[in-house]
């Protein structure tokens, strides 16, 4: 009976297949894997802007969707509408993780607009400022430049950044501090009254 189950999958429509996710159907599950795969990992990755933080994204929605499939509900959109807010919750809290855990190993980034807050107000907004940031930043110095996007976006801290760089910290919170000095200003060209502010 199986083996018919099966080989009828690509003929099943969504709400089937989660159907059959729901009784623990790895097969079902792979289905809705083919089917979806390329959209979840391209709305993660134009959210991340980070192929490793998107690939892991793709991997829990759909280990999410292993574990609640029960929870999706016909009235309230189509399954390729719930998949893909599964997808840019996990991927906009993967860029607030990221913010939270330079701001509390106390790199200066004061001056930087918080991306997730900004995704919290919608992809466009959130898009047009990281193309406003990243427009900023390429008028670095590229070693300043390189030290405030492993903060910014990698999340990592002033001695890991050296560590990795291979260079004294100190070198490092100098390049940081010049860094942020000089977007403070470029961003303020970029940014909106109230985004300035808010910073």
């Amino acid at each position: 009976m199986q083996p018919e189950t099966s080989h009828s999958l690509p003929e099943l429509d969504d709400e089937m297949l989660l159907e059959l996710i729901s009784s623990h159907d790895e097969s079902a599950l792979s289905s809705l894997y083919e089917r979806y795969a390329r959209l979840l990992y391209s709305i993660a990755l134009r959210i991340t802007d980070d192929r490793a933080a998107a690939e892991e994204v793709l991997q829990d929605v759909f280990h999410s969707v292993w574990h609640r499939a029960t929870t999706f509900r016909p009235a309230a959109g189509s399954v390729s509408s719930w998949l893909s807010g599964i997808a840019r919750n996990r991927a906009i809290d993967e860029v607030r993780s990221r913010w939270h855990r330079a701001r509390e190993r106390e790199i200066p980034l004061d001056y930087l607009p918080d991306l997730s807050g900004a995704m919290e107000r919608g992809l466009e907004h959130f898009t047009v400022l990281r193309a406003d940031l990243w427009h900023a930043l390429s008028s670095l110095p590229s070693l300043q430049r390189q030290a405030i996007e492993m903060a910014y976006f990698g999340g990592f801290s002033s001695s890991e950044i050296a560590a990795h760089l291979n260079e004294p910290i100190g070198t490092i919170k100098g390049r940081l501090r010049l860094g942020m000095e000089k977007l403070r200003h470029t961003l303020a060209t970029f940014m909106e009254p109230d985004e300035e502010a808010s910073a």
